[in-house]
């Protein structure tokens, strides 16, 4: 079993700068943009048959039994992506590992994937 843990880049940043902006323009934006990424995400996962177990704000969770090539399923990812928001992944054989595999990606640069196992 293998989960991965996608997570969007920078997301609070946003929010919090249309808030100090007094912007309800770029709130709106980003949530439209957030719920029509993280479903084509979800989308694109369970078409190639990973289970959805958490899709909700700007992430998403997934677990699977297939082996799968992370990497280019991230590619996938990226290039499903109809948004200017990047994502972070993490993938592991324990939702803690890919959590971890998670905080890597984002630690070293975002925009990536980190498989861990």
């Amino acid at each position: 079993m293998k989960y991965i843990t996608i997570d969007g880049d920078d997301i609070g940043r946003l929010i919090t700068s249309s808030y100090l902006n007094d912007s309800e323009e770029q709130l709106i934006d980003i949530s439209h943009n957030l719920n029509l990424s993280v479903k084509n995400i979800a989308n694109l996962l369970e078409e190639r048959g990973f289970q959805i177990l958490f899709c909700a704000a700007d992430g998403v969770l997934a677990k699977t039994e297939y082996n799968i090539d992370f990497i280019e399923l991230f590619d996938c990812i990226q290039n499903a992506n109809v948004t200017n928001f990047t994502f972070s992944a993490g993938v592991a054989s324990s939702l803690k590992d890919a959590y971890v595999a998670l905080l890597d990606a984002k630690c070293n640069g975002k925009n990536k994937i980190r498989i861990y196992g």
